[in-house]
């Protein structure tokens, strides 16, 4: 498994993932490579907005594995511990377990072919009610756990019922593996059942109304997440610097506006219609030109600069384990590094279309101290949402004609884009290891994501 793994997370997104030990350092780039056909730059998005609301990351304590089956071999016989280390691994098998789920069911959804589909689903729905099983043998006798026993159990059935069912409710159409389709659905009506006959966890107001239920099941998750996902506190960068360079430029304009006024008032006699209308002009491009003045100053200033920054802490002890910095914006082409352009020159000639790039980099120092007991590593998954790229594309219109017996026929065809996105990772001070992937999307999914040999003289991602 390679050390950074890239794939597709939703219709309309990507996601990388990657763990790191205590003591680690590493930076890690992605440059999109964005046709200009497209019509995404610098002027039509804007770095900081897409930053907050399409790049999505979430950081936790990591344990091998995610996976479903090799979940189980995570949790160990709880009853025997004190209350804070009962909660810690009740808290990690719950995570690993929601997230497992996720992951795994996000991944089968994407699976259009009946054949292939049913059968997983199969094997999935037989884990959840297995890992199930295993978590409820462990229930504890002593009342003061019993709460925190409830509010896991209470949400991860109610979350693997919800996977199930989405899972179901985006299946291939076939009629010969109905009986794992009603297999399914008895799992589903079971964990029901038990949630709400056998336990009675949600009150019927609750059950009755999706937006409470739903703002419950949240609260649950949050509550088992304590612990194990890490308090994030987010930092903008540069602000005094850019105070000053808006100050600047203010400055700049207006000792130009002072001189052309000075130099109006000695060209007209006292105070004319030729004198007004003359300042009014001068204001008038005043205005026109310091936000451009400033915008532009800001940009120089700040090329290359991180943008970001995150102190990453441990929810329960409050220790600070990590610190990254951040960078987002899109480069010029004699800013990008000579490998990176090589990897892009040995493209397909067809492929060698013109292309703006944006540039994110993220570098990480995990600071030299032990992790809370149980925990060995520190995963970090970030989704870039491509909606905001989606939005300037075009829909398909095109038609295929066909002739046949004398008939013609035809066939609608999408627009599709092919994006590139280069990976280039460093440990410490390794040397640098690279990836190249191809991104091929429309304007309502993304088709494929392949990734792409490099040239033999480049160092690979391992």
């Amino acid at each position: 498994m390679a050390k950074v793994s890239i794939k597709k997370d939703d219709s309309l997104s990507i996601k990388f993932t990657h763990q790191m030990v205590s003591g680690a350092q590493r930076s890690l780039d992605l440059y999109f490579y964005l046709p200009k056909e497209m019509g995404i730059a610098a002027n039509t998005l804007n770095e900081e907005e897409y930053y907050h609301a399409g790049i999505v990351g979430r950081r936790a304590y990591y344990s091998h594995e995610l996976h479903m089956p090799l979940v189980q071999s995570r949790f160990v016989s709880i009853n025997n511990r004190t209350l804070e280390e009962f909660r810690m691994y009740l808290n990690l098998f719950a995570y690993q377990f929601a997230v497992a789920i996720e992951t795994d069911a996000k991944h089968l959804r994407q699976v259009s072919e009946p054949d292939e589909f049913y059968p997983a689903l199969n094997d999935l729905s037989e884990q959840v009610v297995q890992l199930l099983k295993k978590f409820r043998r462990n229930e504890p006798k002593e009342d003061k756990w019993q709460s925190y026993f409830a509010h896991a159990d209470n949400y991860l059935s109610w979350f693997c019922e919800q996977q199930l069912l989405k899972t179901l409710a985006n299946r291939p159409r076939s009629s010969t593996y109905s009986d794992i389709k009603d297999q399914v659905v008895e799992i589903c009506r079971a964990e029901n059942h038990y949630r709400e006959q056998e336990r009675k966890y949600n009150s019927s107001r609750t059950k009755q109304d999706a937006n409470r239920i739903s703002n419950k099941m949240l609260l649950l998750k949050r509550l088992i997440q304590q612990g194990v996902v890490l308090k994030e506190e987010l930092k903008v960068l540069g602000v005094g610097l850019k105070k000053f360079v808006t100050g600047l430029a203010t400055g700049i304009v207006m000792l130009v506006v002072s001189a052309l006024i000075i130099k109006a008032q000695g060209v007209f006699n006292g105070l004319t219609m030729s004198l007004i209308f003359t300042l009014a002009v001068i204001y008038a491009f005043r205005e026109i030109f310091k936000e451009d003045i400033r915008n532009a100053m800001w940009r120089f200033i700040q090329r290359g600069r991180p943008r970001w920054s995150r102190i990453l802490r441990d929810t329960s002890s409050k220790l600070t384990l990590a610190r990254q910095l951040v960078w987002l914006e899109f480069v010029r082409p004699q800013d990008i590094p000579s490998t990176i352009t090589e990897i892009m020159k040995h493209r397909h000639r067809q492929n060698k279309v013109e292309s703006e790039v944006l540039h994110y980099r993220i570098a990480t120092r995990v600071m030299p101290r032990s992790f809370a007991e149980g925990y060995s590593e520190i995963q970090e998954q970030v989704s870039f949402s491509l909606v905001p790229f989606a939005r300037h594309l075009e829909r398909g219109k095109d038609k295929i004609y066909q002739e046949s017996d004398g008939k013609v026929s035809s066939e609608s065809v999408e627009r599709r884009y092919q994006v590139n996105l280069v990976l280039a990772v460093r440990d410490g001070k390794q040397p640098i290891e690279y990836a190249r992937f191809k991104v091929t999307m429309n304007r309502s999914s993304i088709v494929e994501i392949t990734e792409s040999k490099l040239p033999e003289s480049i160092n690979p991602l391992t």
